[in-house]
């Protein structure tokens, strides 16, 4: 049943190994170590990792605890993430990869400690259907990876779990401004349960969910290939399970449609645009590390991994495929894609609203994206962040500005509002004001709405855009101009309206390497000895640069969900004059390019 290279091998059996030892490390977080014999004590289920205090169990309805508003016990995502069951697929997998005894007896254990801790519909585990999908596809990854080897009881255990989590599925169904990768998730988990269950002719609830997933993979990937929530990751998360489905759709027999199968294959095509030649894309909107097949580790290029399976199963000619890392998902995937060359030259995504530069300039490898898309998907837009005419930068497949990424969800507070605000990100904003309203951790009143109002592929190019997010608050459009110059990234802003003369603050994010120094109106970027950029200012103004500190003081990056880091971030800030400020960015010549006897430009 399972097909996986030497290397996939070695990395099932050192993650098995890993869980065996006691070890579960997820979203920034240690848990704390458990010995081998007891790996799955009852209390493992309720336990904060953070806090060290327990959630409400099996006492108590699940609704009936209010989970949102609750602040002594700790993040409730940590507790779910752990109750995800994620950690039985690496596992499972070395069942099947070798038939470790130690592995099969930690999920029996596993399941049983479970089941007994977590009666249906009571407790924590239940009040977030998101999570019941995913619990319910990772107990179906260890009923087909372990056929064969797993106690009557065990398989008993299972199928009544299956049972109670696919009536909760369909009983509690996101919808409205809720239906977002949710409902991709839920629709996808009842699906593959009810494939699993129905001995003869397919069901009502798997017909009626094969259905709905279809129209919704058709609904959050847009035309162009971009996902509606505008965030890479989420996008590949919904990717990942309508793939699952995909794949167990075609070994029963059924047409998977046409529009399906295009939807996903462009959105692959997007991930490739924006990744580098490593995978890595831009942090753009919200990032939870939310994964369907894992092997209990980090994963840097989830979209890069995501998008190689999508070439495998479609078949699709996909340019840039790259092979990031052995995954979970190559035993999935039988027909690994071939690797491709990268794209090239400039590409809109007209749809989604993002536009993706790849040059050289200087003699050094450039990726450039602007924004110029909708604040996210449906009325709260949960996921989106109040980016509108931000630009992304790299030089020579290193990030140098960059999108600052999530941190925390429901526990971060104000560094939520902080990380997904308009000041994080490498745009400009009026009096310190967002462009859109933030309402909730995952709501938004108000939505600013950009456009791209030009474009000229040049040479030189330019992409022009607006956005109307202080129109009614300050009587002001912003505007932004990206072209380039000789060795040159030339960003134009401006304020068209009423009321145009505002204080305003131009930003710019730096990744948490990176070295920047102001002098006066400039400022010299670098990486250890290697200078990158020198970044000049069209009009006099406060040039600052800070890092760290509390927030709004100073840059904070969060390359991974829990952690964030102290880094550069630049500023200028005045009162915005007619004409508009025009901020150069002169793109250095490496010193191990650069000819003998040439002189750097760091005008």
């Amino acid at each position: 049943m399972l097909n996986s290279s030497p290397e996939l091998r070695e990395a099932v059996q050192d993650a098995s190994r890993s869980i065996l030892s006691g070890k579960f490390t997820t979203l920034g977080v240690k848990w704390p170590p458990r010995q081998p014999a007891g790996l799955f004590p009852k209390d493992i289920w309720r336990l904060d990792p953070v806090t060290g205090k327990l959630w409400p169990g099996a006492d108590i309805y699940c609704f009936d605890i209010p989970y949102r508003h609750e602040k002594q016990l700790g993040d409730v995502k940590y507790v779910w993430e752990f109750n995800r069951l994620q950690f039985l697929q690496p596992l499972a997998a070395d069942v099947a990869l070798t038939g470790n005894p130690e592995a099969l007896a930690a999920v029996e254990t596993a399941i049983e400690s479970w089941a007994g801790s977590n009666p249906p519909f009571r407790g924590v585990q239940w009040a977030e259907i998101l999570n019941v999908a995913m619990r319910a596809i990772s107990l179906l990854i260890v009923s087909s990876f372990c056929e064969g080897h797993l106690s009557l009881e065990t398989e008993k255990r299972i199928s009544t779990l299956l049972r109670a989590h696919a009536f909760w599925l369909e009983r509690f169904p996101s919808a409205f401004s809720s239906a977002n990768n949710h409902l991709i998730a839920e629709v996808a988990a009842e699906y593959l349960v009810a494939v699993a269950m129905d001995r003869k002719a397919p069901s009502h609830a798997q017909e009626k969910a094969w259905r709905i997933l279809c129209n919704e993979v058709e609904k959050q990937f847009l035309p162009d290939g971009m996902n509606a929530e505008q965030s890479p990751t989420y996008g590949a998360f919904s990717a990942e399970f309508a793939l699952l489905a995909i794949v167990v759709a075609e070994a029963t027999g059924r047409t998977v449609p046409e529009g399906m199968r295009s939807r996903l294959a462009r959105f692959a095509e997007y991930v490739f645009c924006l990744a580098d030649g490593q995978g890595r894309v831009p942090n753009i909107g919200d990032n939870d590390e939310g994964r369907v097949l894992i092997l209990s580790r980090y994963e840097e290029r989830y979209p890069a991994s995501v998008a190689t399976a999508i070439a495998g199963v479609t078949g699709a000619d996909i340019a840039g495929v790259v092979h990031p890392y052995p995954t979970l998902r190559d035993i999935l995937w039988t027909k690994q894609p071939p690797m491709s060359s990268p794209t090239s030259g400039n590409r809109t995504f007209s749809d989604g609203g993002l536009s993706i530069v790849r040059d050289t300039i200087a003699e050094r490898s450039v990726i450039m994206t602007f924004d110029h898309g909708p604040l996210g998907y449906l009325s709260i837009a949960a996921h989106g962040h109040a980016d509108a005419l931000s630009i992304s930068l790299s030089l020579d497949e290193q990030p140098v500005l960059v999108d600052p990424g999530t941190y925390l969800y429901h526990s971060g507070g104000t560094w939520r509002n902080w990380f997904r605000g308009t000041r994080a990100h490498n745009t400009l904003n009026i009096d310190g004001m967002d462009q859109s309203t933030i309402s909730g951790s995952f709501n938004w009143s108000h939505k600013a709405k950009a456009t791209l109002t030009a474009r000229d592929d040049g040479p030189p190019w330019t992409f022009s855009g607006r956005h109307d997010g202080y129109l009614k608050r300050f009587g002001a459009m912003h505007e932004r101009t990206v072209e380039r110059g000789s060795e040159t990234v030339l960003i134009t802003d401006r304020l068209t309206g009423s009321r145009i003369d505002k204080d305003v603050e131009i930003a710019f994010q730096f990744a948490a390497d990176l070295t920047v120094e102001v002098n006066d109106q400039q400022a010299v970027v670098a990486r250890g000895d290697d200078r990158l950029l020198s970044i000049a200012f069209s009009h006099p103004g406060v040039v600052d640069v800070r890092r760290g500190g509390d927030i709004g003081d100073g840059g904070w990056v969060s390359e991974k969900f829990g952690e964030k880091h102290p880094a550069c971030r630049l500023t200028w800030k005045g009162r915005m004059p007619s004409e508009g400020v025009r901020t150069s960015m002169n793109i250095i010549q490496s010193k191990q390019k650069a000819a003998p006897g040439r002189q750097e430009d760091v005008r």
